[in-house]
């Protein structure tokens, strides 16, 4: 098992290498990866640049001789993936460790991006001051700030670089002892669910009565993150059933919020066949930052200043029936059991009788498109009366839930 120092050695050979002593001398093996094309490498690598080129299908030469950075970066990312996977497809990596500036990193970020969640992936980066969205997608990448640019080895520098090897050999070695610990018995099986702060209490009760049934079960927070980190867990395998009650990010995605998880949310456990329960929590809203960020188009709608760092925005009937229309559709779609449960007394905590979203309207338009667009398919429909809240509402869709999987295990 060893840890993969991945980088751009043509720039920064000479900070890889001091890295490379320092993970030796803590007792690690090293797989030195160049994924530089700018120039000649100033550090040997056991993957070097020409073979990373040629796992996205290119070659070294030809990168250069273009003259696009951009797209060269864009390639070696895919090859140095590709790789990165097949070590740990062979089962020889027990962590990552890469240096950079944006180009580095966005090499980096693509490859630690591919990998599994588990696999340690420290990522120091000049970029980690800011937004690092880009870098971290739906992956469990620790970022660090170097602080100073990543050129030389400085009194400054050599503290981070420090810090940096110490803490994924301390993690790496961590994840090895993990991986030859004999597996635990009676394992229960993950099933994954969705909340928002306006359905906390639908989920708690959904949660505790699945734990009773013997499952444990892994909350994603519908922040947009939340949400395509949860999509790419459930297509990689990793949970038998998923309790989708909290579908709001489809309403930023389709009104223009700032908590969008993109139009491909609520549609891998579809695909990949994993039984799922779906409601329709929160999409009574769209998010935006503290009130002064709200677009001036919507200033006129009915908002609410949930605290001072978001205000959330009231959905209409014509975009709640739009909502209903895409949910039915990506419902009908799935290749697995679906069951739809419809909250007839609100689909959120403010979206109640006497509360500050209550719209029966807009509801009404959303229940009658969502409950068009499964009619006549195998999408399992169940109605209520009560609000999205009620425990005797979290607890019915907790069972089906367990009578999905149950019978898919049969």
């Amino acid at each position: 098992m060893a840890v993969l120092l991945l980088g751009t050695f043509d720039t920064k050979g000479g900070e890889y290498a001091h890295v490379h002593d320092l993970l030796t001398a803590a007792g690690q093996e090293v797989v030195l990866l160049d994924a530089g094309v700018m120039g000649p490498a100033t550090l040997h690598a056991d993957l070097g640049p020409e073979a990373v080129a040629a796992a996205a299908g290119a070659s070294l030469e030809a990168l250069r001789n273009a003259g696009e950075r951009g797209a060269a970066l864009r390639t070696m990312g895919e090859g140095a993936a590709r790789l990165a996977g097949d070590l740990h497809e062979r089962g020889r990596l027990s962590g990552v460790l890469a240096l950079g500036g944006s180009g580095g990193s966005s090499i980096a970020a693509a490859v630690m991006r591919v990998l599994p969640v588990g696999l340690p992936k420290l990522l120091v980066s000049t970029m980690a001051g800011g937004d690092v969205s880009a870098y971290v997608g739906q992956s469990d990448v620790t970022l660090m700030y170097s602080v100073v640019d990543v050129a030389g080895i400085n009194s400054i520098s050599r503290q981070i670089l420090g810090n940096a090897a110490a803490a994924i050999a301390g993690m790496a070695a961590a994840y090895d002892a993990r991986r030859a610990a004999p597996p635990r018995g009676g394992e229960r099986p993950l099933v994954a669910a969705t909340m928002f702060g306006v359905t906390t209490p639908a989920v708690d009760a959904a949660r505790a009565r699945l734990e009773e049934l013997g499952y444990e079960v892994i909350v994603f927070h519908a922040t947009g993150s939340g949400g395509r980190a949860m999509e790419g867990l459930v297509a990689s395998g990793y949970f038998a059933g998923v309790l989708d009650l909290t579908t709001t990010e489809l309403a930023d995605e389709l009104v223009g919020g700032v908590l969008s998880a993109g139009p491909d949310r609520l549609t891998a456990a579809g695909a990949a066949g994993v039984p799922q329960v779906v409601s329709l929590g929160a999409v009574d809203m769209v998010n935006f930052g503290p009130v002064d960020t709200v677009p001036e188009r919507f200033m006129e709608r009915r908002l609410l200043v949930h605290n001072p760092t978001v205000t959330l925005m009231r959905t209409t009937p014509a975009e709640t029936a739009e909502l209903g229309r895409l949910i039915g559709a990506k419902l009908a779609a799935a290749t697995g059991p679906v069951a739809l449960f419809v909250p007839r007394g609100g689909v959120s905590a403010v979206d109640v009788e006497g509360g500050p979203f209550w719209d029966p309207a807009a509801d009404a338009a959303c229940f009658d498109a969502v409950l068009r667009a499964v009619a006549g398919t195998d999408v399992q429909v169940v109605e209520s009366d009560d609000d999205i809240n009620t425990a005797r509402f979290a607890v019915a869709a907790a069972d089906r839930l367990h009578e999905l999987i149950q019978k898919g295990a049969a």
